[in-house]
């Protein structure tokens, strides 16, 4: 007689075996029709699972987040089984739910075309209307391969026998059609209702560019047509805001195979990353960051010290020199730990707030690069925190005010920002009482700042745990920027120690941080958020002259000087074309303000300000301009 408690502490009792479909019949016939899933003790399963002993059990639902990805991953099936039902000899890898979709991995002796996606898409909605029921098969490990291979489902044997040996196989049929999967899956093709074929990309077997070339197809689904279509505009109004796109444009970078994944800054594009980069060294002076250079290429043996060689050292560019490894530094972290080993330390001199605007190389590879979202070439706002245990809490809670007004500046809602508490892993150093500590004190930082956040069990890094702060942008893409990380063990590795008041040498524990993360990264999420206008502050040219005719051009360069003097990125345009052209042109480019002159603002010492979204300012003396653009600038990207 399985008692089941239920989300909100109420139970029932039956008097035998139970589903979990069962149990939401019992609560009713809407919850029934809507039920994908359950959690049963913690685990999640499939809607006809029986329960046979007393447990916990919540009723999954396309309104819950786990929902939704079954939803994804089911209509990965659909997607497979509609593909081999059109193109027969097709054989099936792998399909994967993603963010916001799916993918599957098909091996076929061609490529798929966009002519494809429509048939396969198409054959899907029919699967679908047939209300095929799901079901779970646990079969033996020579059952499953000799099912397979009986459908000349290579790549499906393949991964069978790399499964242990004394595991059940778990297969997923629908209709005819079979997968290989271990679930859950939602109980019928009919509640695969919203869905949308995206693209098709090359994908090699395995990840391993020695094996075949496969075709992968993405894809999303959703709970229903609305959220479908919303999301579809998502992806529309993301391709517009596509920061490779709006960097030729504007004229801000290009990237080229000759420095894969290192970017090559141009004026207007280096303007903006010296705004932001001047920007964060006034505001971490403010904060009590004394700001270092550590150099880019260190020993082998410091690495291996630190622990990162052995985890990271495929993930480096390393060069030899007189018989010594030496690796061009993918993190400063044991760099500043150098820094703070010079000269014996006093519990005075904490918390000591070291900064660097430091240079870091990854061997990425070349597949998962993306403009300068994901480079091997990249600076980082770093910085690391010597400090006591008693003062790791207050220390995290300065620095979330000090996150809070950076975001701030940076046009980020403060409601927007999501913050996640990553807890210890299962592989980690240090005692269960260190980790207690400093868990205990970034929740206790976050709630002291009344900041609703969420866990992540078992994300913590292998030596502590840390908040992530993710910020949301116009479009409501997630964008995970800041972190902070307590450190217990990097510290003492590398021999760092002070002096406490009993005069005793103990080790600091170290906190990482950084607010922007990389500045290639942060500069394309502003690029994609602002779509190009940028906020007055960091726009590469914040005002541009144009002249009527040539007879304003003394004028217009002596205004030109004026503002450059008030320390204004501006620049005149004399050419001999029509006013309308000019304005269209510099509009297009995204300049905050454009000056138009002509005889009588040159009569008048005046100028006639329009701005890039078409208002007309009016005339004003220049120094009403310089007021205004003044207080524009000192607004940053906040709107007031």
């Amino acid at each position: 007689m399985p008692v089941i408690t239920l989300p909100d502490g109420s139970k029932r009792e039956f008097a035998n075996a139970v589903s979990v479909i069962e149990v939401a019949q019992d609560i009713g016939s809407g919850l029934a029709k809507a039920t994908l899933a359950g959690r049963v003790n913690g685990i999640l399963v499939d809607a006809s699972t029986r329960i046979t002993d007393d447990a916990e059990l919540s009723i999954i639902t396309d309104k819950d987040e786990e929902g939704i990805s079954i939803i994804r991953h089911s209509t990965a099936h659909l997607l497979a089984m509609a593909t081999q039902d059109l193109y027969s000899d097709a054989q099936v890898t792998i399909g994967p739910v993603i963010e916001n979709g799916f993918y599957y991995d098909f091996s076929y002796k061609r490529a798929f075309t966009p002519e494809d996606l429509a048939r396969i898409e198409k054959r899907m909605e029919e699967l679908a209307k047939q209300d095929m029921v799901i079901q779970r098969v646990v079969m033996s490990r020579a059952e499953a391969v000799s099912a397979f291979q009986a459908l000349g489902e290579e790549y499906k044997v393949e991964i069978i026998k790399d499964l242990p040996v004394s595991e059940d196989i778990s297969i997923y049929r629908q209709g005819q059609w079979m997968d290989l999967c271990r679930g859950p899956h939602v109980p019928s093709t009919s509640k695969l209702k919203a869905f949308k074929l995206l693209r098709v990309a090359g994908a090699y077997w395995r990840g391993d560019a020695n094996n075949e070339m496969l075709t992968r197809i993405y894809g999303t689904a959703w709970q229903d047509k609305k959220a479908l279509k919303a999301y579809l505009k998502r992806l529309e109004e993301a391709e517009k805001r596509d920061h490779r796109k709006l960097a030729k444009k504007l004229d801000l970078f290009h990237m080229q195979e000759e420095a894969s994944g290192m970017v090559f800054w141009h004026p207007n594009g280096w303007a903006i990353y010296q705004e932001l980069e001047q920007y964060m060294r006034v505001r971490q002076r403010a904060y009590g960051y004394q700001e270092i250079k550590t150099p880019q290429l260190v020993e082998r043996t410091l690495w291996e010290k630190s622990g990162h060689w052995d985890k990271f050292k495929d993930d480096m560019f390393t060069t030899n020199s007189e018989h010594k490894d030496i690796a061009v530094k993918p993190m400063n972290c044991p760099c500043h730990v150098q820094v703070f080993n010079q000269g014996l330390k006093s519990y005075r001199d904490l918390p000591l707030r070291l900064a660097e605007f430091g240079s870091c190389h990854r061997n990425e590879p070349s597949g998962a690069l993306h403009g300068i979202m994901r480079v091997r070439s990249f600076t980082q706002d770093d910085a690391h925190i010597f400090v006591t245990e008693q003062q790791i809490q207050s220390e995290v809670a300065l620095f979330i005010d000090f996150l809070h007004e950076v975001y701030d500046d940076m046009g980020f809602e403060r409601d927007s920002l999501i913050y996640k508490l990553s807890t210890r892993p299962e592989k980690r150093v240090g005692s269960d009482e260190v980790w207690d500590k400093a868990e205990t004190a970034l929740a206790d930082a976050l709630n002291s700042q009344g900041i609703p956040w969420d866990t992540l069990p078992g994300e913590g890094a292998f030596y502590g745990p840390k908040i992530e702060f993710s910020l949301k942008d116009c479009i409501g893409r997630i964008w995970q920027c800041g972190t902070i990380q307590v450190d217990f063990s990097m510290p003492g590795r590398l021999g760092a120690e002070y002096v406490n008041e009993s005069g005793d040498r103990k080790t600091p524990v170290m906190l990482h941080r950084a607010i922007l993360g990389s500045f290639e990264r942060f500069i394309g999420i502003l690029v994609e958020h602002f779509e190009g206008a940028m906020p007055a502050w960091l726009a590469p040219i914040q005002g541009v002259i144009l002249t009527i005719t040539d007879r304003q051009k003394e004028y217009a360069n002596k205004l030109q000087k004026t503002l450059s003097e008030n320390g204004f990125r501006v620049k005149a345009d004399l050419r001999n074309e029509k006013i309308g052209f000019k304005i269209r042109e510099h509009t297009l480019m995204k300049v905050p303000y454009l000056l138009v002159i002509g005889d009588k603002e040159m009569e008048t010492n005046t100028v006639s300000i329009r701005t890039r979204k078409g208002e007309d300012l009016g005339v004003m003396p220049i120094t009403t301009f310089i007021d205004q653009l003044n207080t524009d600038i000192s607004r940053r990207g906040r709107n007031y």
